[in-house]
């Protein structure tokens, strides 16, 4: 059986995105999973052997050095037919190490450009440091047909070097998860302390400023005093913005923020929400934008690369210039006073997602391209 390996820097990338294409690749492949999660049970009932290392997010020049040799240590015992990295510091460690002991196939997965948000000196170094990953790669995959074409307008990647798995997405949605629920729509509101009627703004992901988490808390300061029924959620752990940042601004709003640090079924929250809110920088697709559309929610969002293969603007969501917050305010207002367009939108966007970005046929076609490269080694 052939063995091959997930290398990957945070474990709710593998909680969240791919334990689908583990699940399915075990039955295959002999797995490993190696993460820097201190839960021993992260792959509890997978069929995949799970090696814990203390990879950190943040450069840190002398530990990654003793985790590149670890990793060189641990793959040239192993014999991996395939390395599968995901996010920007495994990419790099995964690809370098998989690339000096020789591992006949060398696949990165791009997620989104740290550097893409930058200027200057670092984004020319972090530009460069991407560069080296999709060289010691022998296979890159973006997770968008705009990431891909931004990477190569941008010079990192050229032409015919990236692939898209399916319309896009990591793994896809997979609909007997995502999907309307009104008892749990009811049962949320519920838990939350949000009235039935109210209209409920939702954002899913980390808290920080390249996602427009101070633009949001602007925008929803604004629409507090125009509208007494909205209230807005936020799910995702807490980065170089703070909630008590997003009160501090949300003055008049305030007794209407509510916040959750962290779930394992953001569906839930999903199907208490009325309109899904991106107003990011930076994303190699917005995968939580498909979820909340398979669930019948339709989207606000920045018009950036990545969140317009995700968004079907006038359709399945509203699309406005990233940082103008007068436009991510009108945009908000547009569907929050339009119930019949929120519906209209939910419904195209619930069947757009089904169409082009089921679980499925994402890992399906995953799988197909492993026995491809496979059977070309």
């Amino acid at each position: 059986m052939k063995k091959l390996c997930y290398v990957a820097t945070i474990p709710a990338v593998i909680h969240a995105f791919l334990r689908g294409h583990i699940q399915a690749a075990a039955e295959k492949y002999q797995v490993t999973v190696i993460c820097n999660s201190v839960d021993k049970h992260l792959l509890d009932g997978l069929n995949a052997r799970l090696i814990l290392l203390p990879i950190e997010r943040k450069p840190s020049p002398w530990k990654d050095a003793l985790i590149l040799f670890q990793l060189i240590k641990l793959f040239r015992r192993e014999q991996f037919d395939i390395v599968h990295s995901h996010m920007p510091k495994t990419g790099l460690l995964g690809m370098l190490a998989a690339w000096l002991v020789g591992v006949p196939i060398r696949i990165n997965t791009c997620h989104g450009e740290v550097w893409a948000t930058r200027r200057g000196w670092r984004r020319t170094a972090l530009k460069l440091l991407d560069q080296l990953v999709g060289s010691l790669a022998t296979d890159v995959l973006v997770v968008s047909p705009s990431q891909r074409d931004f990477l190569i307008n941008e010079g990192v990647l050229p032409p015919g070097k990236a692939r898209v798995i399916g319309a896009g997405s990591i793994c896809g949605v997979d609909p007997l998860r995502f999907h309307p629920d009104p008892d749990v729509r009811w049962a949320m509101r519920d838990e939350l302390g949000i009235a039935q009627d109210a209209k409920v703004i939702l954002f899913v992901g980390r808290l920080n400023r390249d996602k427009g988490m101070l633009d949001l808390a602007t925008a929803f300061e604004a629409i507090v005093v125009q509208h007494s029924n909205v209230e807005l959620l936020l799910v995702g752990a807490e980065e170089d913005v703070h909630f008590s940042r997003i009160q501090e601004i949300c003055h008049a709003g305030r007794d209407r923020l509510h916040y959750v640090s962290f779930t394992t079924t953001p569906e839930r929250y999903m199907a208490a929400a009325d309109i899904f809110c991106l107003p990011s920088y930076r994303e190699g697709f917005g995968m939580t934008i498909i979820e909340a559309a398979a669930c019948g929610v339709p989207a606000v969002a920045s018009r950036i690369y990545g969140i317009t293969d995700a968004v079907e603007e006038g359709k399945t969501g509203l699309l406005f210039p990233a940082g103008e917050v007068a436009a991510l305010t009108q945009a908000l207002l547009k569907l929050l006073e339009n119930r019949d367009l929120r519906q209209q939108m939910g419904e195209a966007a619930r069947v757009r997602a089904l169409e082009l970005f089921p679980s499925q046929k994402i890992t399906g076609e995953m799988l197909a391209l492993y026995g491809y490269l496979l059977g070309q080694h």
